[in-house]
């Protein structure tokens, strides 16, 4: 799992402080210089993102980037992805886990939205100099990604998500739940860069930017499961709403089952 220091915050003081100490780790120190048609807009937008956001929960500037990432890529805010991965890499995100973070949508939101998510994270890494491609991350083959996607599956989730699409016709009732078993903790959950309560803190942020209402419930449970706090899961959902919009990130906020402890332990590649 990620982990949870940064740089010290700058207390209580008014959040024009806060914002523009949080704005320096990230971007730089702004230009005052800059000319801006909206300044008021402006000024709300970074009051509330970097005064009162980050400062709303214990995550380092490195998790808030990587679910502000994962936020971008899934509604798709490319100009915006773009100014986040560069301050990403500048508070010390791996390229392997930017790239595994939007490697992992696909199962979710589907490969074109993950492939152009991909294709400006890529070029911003280019523009820093990032040898591409990156060190291989997959663990399995085409022997073996069932079992290990299933092993991981049913840790998480047991066996609910077959049983629920038993009762489909013929050979879809055993192909559509392997489609997820070998894609999702297959192909992806098996990889290395991110651990799987890091992947499943991301996943469900991606499902409520996505506003998938029905999958909320079981990926905030497994969430906590997999060993995240419930404090820090109800911390990545405050990180996410300037991004996917209150509503949504309060939808996925009252699914997150308060007084449930990780039962299962931060288990994962890392």
């Amino acid at each position: 799992m990620l982990g949870m220091t940064q740089p010290p915050d700058p207390g209580p003081g008014d959040r024009a402080t806060r914002a523009a100490a949080v704005y320096a780790r990230l971007f730089g120190e702004r230009d005052p210089a800059d000319l801006d048609a909206h300044p008021e807009f402006g000024d709300i937008v970074r009051r509330v993102v970097f005064g009162d956001v980050f400062a709303t929960g214990d995550l380092d500037d490195r998790t808030r980037e990587l679910i502000t990432i994962t936020c971008l890529a899934s509604i798709q805010a490319l100009p915006q992805l773009r100014i986040h991965t560069a301050a990403a890499l500048r508070v010390g995100v791996t390229p392997v886990e930017l790239t595994e973070a939007v490697y992992q949508l696909a199962p979710y939101l589907g490969f074109p939205r993950a492939l152009n998510a991909l294709a400006v994270v890529t070029e911003v890494l280019t523009e820093h100099g990032v040898e591409l491609p990156l060190p291989r991350q997959g663990t399995v083959t085409e022997a073996d990604r069932h079992t290990r996607g299933q092993q991981i599956q049913e840790g998480l989730y047991g066996t609910e998500i077959a049983t629920a699409l038993a009762d489909l016709p013929g050979e879809f009732a055993t192909s559509v739940p392997a489609f997820l078993t070998d894609l999702l903790f297959g192909d992806f959950y098996t990889r290395g860069g991110l651990d799987v309560a890091t992947r499943e803190l991301l996943s469900l942020v991606a499902l409520a930017a996505a506003g998938l209402a029905p999958q909320l419930t079981p990926h905030a449970r497994v969430a906590v499961a997999a060993g995240n706090s419930v404090e820090r899961v109800l911390a990545a959902l405050v990180q996410a709403f300037p991004y996917i919009g209150f509503p949504s990130a309060l939808n996925a906020i009252r699914q997150v089952p308060l007084g449930q402890p990780g039962i299962l332990g931060a288990t994962g590649n890392n």
